[in-house]
């Protein structure tokens, strides 16, 4: 590695110019950030395109019979089988997070799909789903949850 020679009699770099190279420095950052969360924005609005438009996939059916799979494999009665943004609900998710019996009201898109395929096959075969808020952001709704529980019905 090459060491550069410094002149002691040179003026230093202006104080003018450091300042101008901070500024640049925060400039390009927010540049980035800005970037990041175009990208992001351009992510969600896809995914919420794809998730009030298109309807769930053989692959998506397959993802939750897997996580069922290594549930049950791992000795459990339950699983998270699928997440969506609470807006994506049409109250934002408050009928799940208040519990209100009539929650599935609320579902559109995909999770509307989803819970009339359990409605169909996983209900009559024993199954049971519960919708529940699963994390809260700045302490608002975040993710809806699904989870598909098998547990044996309390006979007591």
């Amino acid at each position: 590695m090459e060491k550069k020679e410094i002149d002691p009699n040179a003026a230093p770099i202006s104080a003018k110019d450091l300042r101008m190279q901070m500024l640049q420095r925060e400039m390009d950052e927010m540049d980035k950030e800005r970037k990041l969360r175009s990208i992001e924005e351009q992510k969600l609005s896809k995914f919420t395109d794809e998730f009030l438009h298109d309807h769930v996939t053989p692959e998506e059916i397959a993802v939750v019979r897997r996580l069922v799979t290594n549930a049950v494999r791992d000795g459990k009665f339950e699983a998270l089988v699928y997440s969506f943004p609470s807006d994506l609900c049409s109250d934002s998710g408050r009928a799940i997070n208040s519990a209100d019996k009539d929650w599935p009201q609320t579902l559109q898109g995909k999770a509307k799909e989803f819970f009339e395929r359990y409605q169909q096959f996983g209900k009559p075969q024993g199954y049971k789903l519960k919708a529940m808020i699963i994390n809260f952001p700045g302490g608002v709704p975040g993710d809806v949850g699904f989870f598909l529980n098998w547990a044996p019905d309390d006979t007591k």
